[in-house]
């Protein structure tokens, strides 16, 4: 039997360096790999000619254009552009080349901002989104309503997991731009080097995040597609078919900040600026059903953020200036 020819979207960022990782650990097939400058998957006659050169198999959709609060604000006609560009070129090519396995990886931002908590799947589009990531969270809710959309009319099993707040090797540590734990991890590591009496967080401290190691999304990518077709449509419903992935344990942003404050090494002083926006509340994901399917985040936070800060010490002089 051939191995299967698997198209990783988005193999050098930090969702699909994992799962490159994770399918070559388990040699799981012939992975076809394209950076942007060899294929721009926004461009939509390139997509159309690659599936048709190179008789895919599977695909795992990781491939976005993401960012934090301040990136949200700053680019939110980039955000939905070009999220759905991406999303609707792989997603509608994959399906006219007969690719009978995808994984298209979301978002929990995709649920209203108030949603009960923990936040279920049917949460979906039962209320108000965040106004900071409304532009992205509506891009990854149209990919999801697509797969499902395609899984309805053709009988195709398009599968999506909606991630929790991802933190690994190969993240964004762009002084304005990152996420919240490259963004506090960088900031602590400079404070510390030059001595800095006080670091300065985003926000009032208060929100409740969850965050999910890399490694272990991209475990629970592949245990996934993994799963037979009726075991996996047993946990869905046609018009709700994707499952939350995170660990089911939140802290509030000064509790993060303590933490990562603790792994570096600084001892300064911690302020809040309530000034800037904090974003959604509370985003704690219920992950029964996924767990139901026999996955379970393995790796701790604290495991994490120390794995992660020397990784970045490693690379450190990338991300200077």
């Amino acid at each position: 039997m051939m191995s299967p020819r698997i198209f990783v979207a988005g193999h050098r960022g930090m969702v699909g360096s994992a799962i490159v990782r994770a399918l070559q650990a388990k040699n799981a097939g012939e992975l076809i790999l394209r950076s942007r400058s060899e294929l721009d998957l926004r461009d939509q006659a390139a997509v159309e000619r690659f599936f048709a050169h190179e008789r895919i198999d599977q695909v795992y959709l990781a491939a976005a254009k993401v960012g934090g609060i301040a990136a949200n604000n700053t680019y939110p006609a980039e955000f939905i552009l070009d999220n759905l560009q991406i999303q609707t070129n792989v997603i509608s090519a994959a399906h006219r080349h007969e690719v009978t396995q995808l994984l298209f990886l979301g978002s929990s931002c995709i649920y209203p901002r108030l949603a009960p908590q923990p936040m279920r799947e049917e949460a979906l589009l039962t209320g108000l989104l965040e106004p900071t990531n409304e532009p992205y969270a509506i891009a990854k809710i149209a990919g999801l309503k697509l797969c499902e959309s395609i899984n309805r009319q053709y009988g195709r099993t398009y599968r999506s997991l909606m991630p929790t707040n991802l933190y690994g090797p190969g993240d964004n540590y762009h002084p304005e731009n990152s996420h919240v734990i490259p963004a506090l991890l960088r900031r602590f590591h400079e404070a510390r080097l030059q001595d800095r009496a006080e670091v300065t967080v985003w926000g009032s401290g208060q929100p409740r995040r969850e965050f999910l190691h890399v490694d272990d999304l991209a475990r629970a990518a592949l245990h996934v597609m993994g799963l037979p077709d009726e075991v996996w449509q047993a946990q869905v419903d046609p018009m709700c078919s994707h499952l939350n992935v995170g660990t089911g344990m939140d802290l509030t942003i000064a509790e993060l900040a303590q933490t990562i404050a603790g792994i570096v090494g600084y001892d300064g002083t911690i302020a809040f600026d309530p000034s800037k926006p904090d974003g959604t509340p509370r985003k704690l994901l219920d992950v029964g059903r996924l767990c139901a399917l026999g996955w379970q985040s393995q790796i701790s936070l604290a495991e994490g953020l120390t794995e992660v800060h020397q990784w970045f010490v490693s690379y450190e002089s990338e991300y200077r200036g």
